[in-house]
């Protein structure tokens, strides 16, 4: 079910969309504006947003690719994105979409991949801000030394995103 709500947060006053899907790592929230995806958040206590359900074709393409991706079967997205936050922040986002599936890399390396000096907690602050889980893959992205840091889905659930991207053979 899509419901169509008035997004609180957006710049603009245009109307967003979302949907829930059920996941092996538990609910996601789907919002999605008319130009792409906006957020995909895990959901630990979940609320209802009231609205008009609404299908759009985003969202139904941001589902079907997350339940391939969970299946196995799907190792990159294609849906439209709708990312908001500031110019680092995107340019973070940008470069976490490089990141090749089932593989990682540290915050101090793509800080080097930014021509950052000593840039990695910014990185990670950035990283950290991420709207979209999943589909911008901050869960490849490690502390120093290869360390897991934390997720904010969790550090377990980025613990099973790792191993199901190491074990799946698409």
């Amino acid at each position: 079910m899509v419901h169509l709500i008035e997004d609180p947060l957006s710049i603009e006053t245009a109307q967003s969309y979302w949907t829930d899907l059920k996941t092996p790592l538990g609910r996601m929230r789907l919002t999605a504006s008319e130009k792409g995806l906006m957020r995909a958040d895990f959901l630990d206590d979940p609320q209802e947003i009231p609205g008009e359900c609404i299908e759009t074709k985003i969202l139904q393409l941001a589902r079907k690719e997350l339940t391939e991706y969970f299946a196995g079967y799907r190792t990159h997205f294609e849906v439209p994105l709708d990312l908001r936050g500031s110019e680092f922040q995107l340019e973070v986002w940008r470069e976490l979409q490089l990141i090749p599936f089932g593989t990682t890399i540290t915050y101090g390396e793509i800080a080097k991949h930014l021509l950052l000096t000593n840039g990695a907690r910014a990185v990670g602050l950035a990283n950290g801000q991420n709207p979209v889980a999943v589909i911008v893959p901050c869960h490849r992205v490690l502390g120093q030394n290869n360390h897991l840091t934390g997720y904010a889905g969790g550090v377990d659930r980025k613990t099973w995103l790792l191993k199901h991207e190491c074990s799946t053979l698409v």
